[in-house]
Parts: C-alpha cells; sequence; structure tokens
C-alpha cells in the first residue's frame, strides 16, 4: 500500500506502534496547523496580491515549508491541513512528504481532498513519530464535494487511541453535519483526539454541545488562531476524550500561512 495511505509502511526501520515507546510517563505532544500551502500571509490584501500562488509555483515556497518543518520538529503527532500532494504550484512536490522529512518524521499520510490534476492537489496531512495500526479516508457529507477526513489508530499505553484530522466547511448547516460524522468516528474509539481547522469558535454553541454528545472535550481555554496576524478567532481545535488530561494548550507561529499552529501536551491519566 501507498505511503500516502498508511502511516505504517512509510520510511525505514518501523518503531513500533505504541506511542508510550515516545513518551514514556510523559504527556504526548501534538500540534495542528492550516499551513495554507506554504503561502506566508501578513495581511488581508495578501488575499489579493499573492492569490496566483495558489495557482503558480513560488521559489519562496520552500522556505516556507522549511519554516514550518522546523515549527512542528519534536511533537510526537503533527495534523495539517491545506497541503498539496503534489502539482504545478508546488514543482510535483508532495508537502507531506517534505515536512515529515525535513522535520525527522518516520511516517506520514496524506489524503486528496479536492483533485484538480495538474493544477492542484488539495490535502490534508499527518506526520507522526510512530507507527500506525491502520489508517483510512473518508469523504465528508456536504453540497459541494472537496471535504475530508483523515484516521489513524495506533495503541498509547495499551490502550486504542484513534486521532483525526480534518478541515470542515464554513456553511454552518454543512459543518454541522460534517461534524456528525466525525462524531460517529470518535464513538467507535475509546480514546481518541480531534484536530482541525473547524471554521468555528467555542462561542457559536456548536462545539461545545457536539463535545457533550460524543464524550469529548475542548481545553479550558481556545487560543485565538485566525488571522495570523492579528488573532482574534478560536477555529482551529484539538478536541479530545474526557479520559484525556489537557496539560497545555497554546497558540504559536511559525511566520507562515493565515492562521496560527495550535499546540497541546496531552497525558493518559
Amino acid at each position: 500500500m501507498s505511503a500516502q495511505a498508511n502511516l505504517s509502511v512509510h520510511n525505514q526501520q518501523a518503531p513500533g506502534y505504541d506511542f508510550a515507546q515516545l513518551t514514556g510517563d510523559g504527556p504526548l505532544r501534538v500540534c495542528t496547523y492550516n499551513a495554507q500551502v506554504g503561502i506566508n500571509t501578513r495581511q488581508t490584501t495578501d488575499y489579493l496580491t499573492k492569490s496566483h500562488k495558489h495557482i503558480l509555483p513560488c521559489p519562496v515556497r520552500q522556505q516556507n515549508l522549511d519554516l514550518i518543518a522546523a515549527g512542528i520538529a519534536g511533537f510526537h503527532f503533527v495534523a495539517l491541513q491545506e497541503l498539496d500532494a503534489g502539482s504545478i504550484r508546488t514543482g510535483q512536490i508532495n508537502q507531506t512528504a517534505y515536512l515529515a522529512q525535513q522535520a525527522g518524521f518516520p511516517f506520514w499520510a496524506s489524503r486528496v481532498n479536492r483533485n484538480l490534476g495538474k493544477l492542484g492537489q488539495h490535502a490534508l496531512g499527518i506526520c507522526a513519530g510512530v507507527a500506525a495500526i491502520n489508517t483510512r479516508e473518508f469523504s465528508l457529507p456536504g453540497r459541494i464535494p472537496g471535504r475530508g477526513v483523515l484516521v489513524a489508530d495506533f495503541n498509547w499505553h495499551g490502550k486504542p487511541l484513534r486521532i483525526i484530522n480534518s478541515h470542515l466547511s464554513l456553511g454552518k448547516r454543512t459543518r454541522a453535519m460534517q461534524m456528525n460524522f466525525i462524531g460517529a468516528l470518535c464513538d467507535q474509539a475509546p480514546l481518541c483526539i480531534v484536530m482541525a481547522d473547524f471554521n468555528c469558535s467555542p462561542e457559536m454553541g456548536l462545539l461545545p454541545r457536539w463535545c457533550e454528545a460524543h464524550g469529548l472535550k475542548l481545553p479550558a481555554v481556545s487560543p485565538p488562531t485566525y488571522p495570523r496576524w492579528q488573532p482574534k478567532r478560536a477555529i482551529d481545535h484539538i478536541i479530545v476524550s474526557q479520559a484525556l488530561t489537557i496539560e497545555q494548550t497554546w497558540a504559536g507561529d511559525f511566520g507562515v500561512s493565515d492562521h496560527c499552529p495550535l499546540a497541546m501536551t496531552i497525558n493518559h491519566r
């Protein structure tokens, strides 16, 4: 099976299936990041002036990816949204694979959400420090196709741990359907960590109700992650099972994208 579909087959010398091999008795360090295809957005006007970079190749893109790689190095698990799996605009480079290699992750998976052929391969990505037992990918419901979810199952201290990565729609009704779909995936696993660009904040009410319905929880304070140059909205989230302990949550800045990365340390106690 291709490494694009399975975190258990990529790279040499698989260290095993248990995250406890990496963490010992310490916390699990995870990060979620909407990378905006490696485009550096500093202000609102950049959406117009740099719009060509969503279609055409750009030499500085690789430098931006290197900044991201330096930022995600050291985490045990990273969920990435708005990547490209290899097209004209990236010089046929699969950005998940590139980031995994540059950041030192032995395992990665990539899920193409919207296939525009040579013009774009809009994708989700997962980078991991340990092999998955299995990975799966799904299309999310919605009036307009192009949203998906990437699921990876691990063992953590002898317990099944499911990691879910996604990027939800802007529309409230569609987003609710997509959250119900992801919630069903959470219900199937004893322990779950959902990392995604939800495109909504806890204050909107839907997220807290969804968490309660599926035995999940948000951190006590959700740091704002958007826009990066003046973060005001908490729309990127790491949501975990009630049985897991959230030790710390923070937003960083890799100097790239229009989002800030969101990070969390989680314990199994």
